[in-house]
């Protein structure tokens, strides 16, 4: 605890370390090899966007640099806003490398910016054998990830079974969130 927090009487957490986004990078070989799972070549960053110039300049920003090197990496760029008011910036890319490189490109801007506390995960798409939706989930704050498998049918109800499943088989790849009542379900991605 230092002397400010001392003054403000509360100590100041460390947040994660910003390297570990990129723990995805070589967990995909297992997904795909081990786990018989497919990219869906999309991947997403949410956050709760803020009506100011400052914040809208950062995200115009981040747009034109993912935008700007996807001439070059084939990844493109989209926007949706969510019922619950977040944003949705989803990258499209067949390259696994380049999803996870603008991802981390748009969080580190974000966090550069002073608005780090404004995103709530960074989400990666899959599908297993049988073409079922697989997301694995990356909480920024905590800087972990989980598994969430939607049921299919169009109900929101989820299939633990499996996700625990993935959690066994991912924990020496990725460093999974310990706390379950920490996986949070993400209903109507915008991925298709």
């Amino acid at each position: 605890m230092g002397f400010l927090d001392v003054l403000r009487g509360k100590p100041k957490l460390k947040g994660p370390a910003p390297d570990r986004l990129f723990a995805m990078s070589t967990a995909w070989v297992t997904i795909e090899t081990e786990m018989n799972m497919t990219s869906a070549g999309q991947a997403a960053i949410v956050f709760q966007p803020l009506a100011t110039a400052d914040f809208d300049a950062i995200v115009a920003d981040m747009e034109a640099v993912v935008g700007a090197t996807g001439s070059e990496t084939g990844t493109t760029v989209e926007k949706h806003d969510d019922s619950f008011g977040y944003r949705w910036m989803v990258l499209r890319d067949p390259d696994f490398d380049d999803l996870v490189v603008g991802l981390n490109a748009v969080n580190t801007a974000l966090q550069d910016g002073g608005y780090g506390d404004r995103v709530l995960c960074g989400l990666f798409a899959f599908a297993d054998a049988s073409g079922r939706p697989v997301h694995i989930i990356y909480n920024v704050k905590r800087g972990t990830f989980y598994p969430f498998v939607p049921k299919p049918g169009g109900v929101q109800s989820r299939d633990t079974e499996a996700e625990l499943r993935l959690r066994a088989q991912l924990d020496k790849e990725l460093p999974i969130e310990p706390e379950l009542e920490r996986w949070f379900p993400l209903w109507g991605v915008p991925l298709s």
